[in-house]
C-alpha cells in the first residue's frame, strides 16, 4: 500500500515542499546510508534493492522522522539512521506485498518479483529488514528499537489479516480499517514517534506524534483507495483500477457492495470473487461507486482521520516543522480534489 508524492505543489495550494526543504540536507545523508546499507557481496541483493529504491517513491516516512526529531531540537545523527531504518522497513514491506498480492507493476515498472522471482523478492526484503534493525541497534535507543520492532510485528499481522479479508465481500468497514491500521498506519505512526523519542521529548509530545502518524497513515490509505477508482496513475504510482483487477476489497468496494441492490451485489461477487474484472467491469464498478456514494464517503473518512491528525499536533508549540507536518495532511487530501 505505497504512497507516491508529487512534490511540486501544482495540484491546489497543498504541497510538501516545506517538509522537503527542512529535511533536504539530512535526506542527503539518508540516501547515502541507503546505498551503503543496501550493499552486499551477493550481487542480486543490491541489484534488486536498487530497482525498488529507484522506482520513484519520495520517501515521505523518513522525512517525517527527520522533521519530528528536528521539532524537538535533536542535534545528533541518530535520527538519520532511524529514518533510513524506516525506509528499509517500508521497502521490505513493498517487496513482500508484491509477492502476496501477485502484483506485476509498481509505479509503472515491473515489480521485482516479475524480474527476479518471488523467492528473491522475499529474501531481499528480509535482508533489508535485518539491516534496518542493525541500524536501530547502532542508535542505542531501546525505546526507539521497541517502537520500530513493534511496528514490524504489527505490519506482519496486517499482512496476515489482509489474507483473511481477500476477496471477501462480507468484510466490514471496521475489519478493513483494522487491516490498514496495521499494514499502513503502523509504520507512519512509528516513523513519527521515534523522532521525539530520540530527541528525549515528553511522553505527551511522543503520544501526539504517534497519534498524528497513525491518523495520517489511515487518511493516506483511504485516499489511495478512492484514487484507484477515480484518480490518475501519476497520483497513485500505479495504474488506476489495479486494486479492482487484483480483486482487493477496499473501502469503496465495501461501501458500494453493502449499499447496492441484489443485482449490483451479484456484479461485485463476479468481479471480486470470480475475477470478472476487465475494463468494462471496471467502468461499471466506478459508476456504481459514484451512484452509491462510496468514493465520496471514502474521501470523507480520509478527511476525518486527517482532522484527527491535525488535532493531535494542535497542543505543540508553533515551529516550521509542525507547519510542514500539517501541510502533509493538506497535501494528502488535495490529491482527490
Amino acid at each position: 500500500m505505497g504512497v507516491v508524492l508529487n512534490l511540486d505543489g501544482k495540484r491546489g495550494a497543498a504541497s510538501v515542499a516545506s517538509l522537503v526543504g527542512l529535511t533536504s540536507d539530512e535526506m542527503g545523508r539518508v540516501n547515502e546510508l541507503i546505498l551503503s546499507k543496501a550493499g552486499s557481496d551477493v550481487d542480486l541483493i543490491p541489484e534488486l534493492a536498487k530497482h525498488l529504491i529507484d522506482s520513484g517513491g519520495k520517501r515521505l516516512r523518513p522525512m517525517v522522522t527527520l522533521a519530528a526529531a528536528q521539532m524537538f531540537g535533536y542535534a545528533g545523527e541518530g535520527h538519520v539512521k532511524l529514518a533510513t531504518s524506516v525506509e528499509f522497513m517500508h521497502t521490505a514491506t513493498l517487496l513482500h506485498d508484491d509477492v502476496v498480492d501477485e502484483s506485476d507493476l509498481r509505479r509503472g515498472r515491473k515489480t521485482a518479483r516479475m524480474i527476479w522471482g518471488n523467492q528473491a523478492s522475499v529474501l531481499v526484503g528480509d535482508f533489508l529488514l535485518g539491516q534496518a534493525f542493525r541500524m536501530m541497534v547502532d542508535v542505542g535507543s531501546l525505546e526507539a528499537l521497541d517502537i520500530l520492532s513493534a511496528a514490524a510485528a504489527v505490519i506482519a499481522e496486517g499482512e496476515v489479516m489482509q489474507l483473511g479479508v481477500a476477496k471477501n465481500l462480507e468484510t466490514t468497514e471496521d475489519d478493513y480499517l483494522a487491516v490498514i491500521k496495521a499494514k499502513t498506519a503502523a509504520l507512519f505512526s512509528a516513523a513519527a514517534e521515534v523522532g521525539p523519542v530520540i530527541a528525549e521529548a515528553s511522553r505527551n509530545d511522543r503520544a501526539a506524534l504517534r497519534s498524528y502518524g497513525t491518523n495520517l497513515g489511515l487518511a493516506f490509505q483511504l485516499v489511495d483507495d478512492a484514487l484507484d477508482y477515480g484518480g490518475k496513475s501519476s497520483d497513485l504510482g500505479k495504474n488506476v483500477g489495479d486494486d479492482f483487477r487484483e480483486g482487493k476489497v477496499t473501502l469503496p468496494v465495501i461501501l458500494s457492495y453493502r449499499r447496492g441492490s441484489a443485482e449490483e451485489r451479484a456484479f461485485w461477487k463476479g468481479a471480486i470473487e470470480e475475477n470478472q474484472s476487465d475494463d468494462a467491469a471496471l467502468e461499471k464498478a466506478i459508476g456504481l461507486m459514484k451512484r452509491n456514494g462510496a468514493i465520496g464517503d471514502t474521501i470523507a473518512r480520509a478527511r476525518h482521520f486527517g482532522e484527527i491528525a491535525r488535532d493531535a499536533l494542535a497542543p505543540l508549540p508553533q515551529t516550521p516543522q509542525k507547519d510542514a507536518l500539517l501541510d502533509v495532511i493538506d497535501f494528502c487530501i488535495s490529491r482527490v480534489m
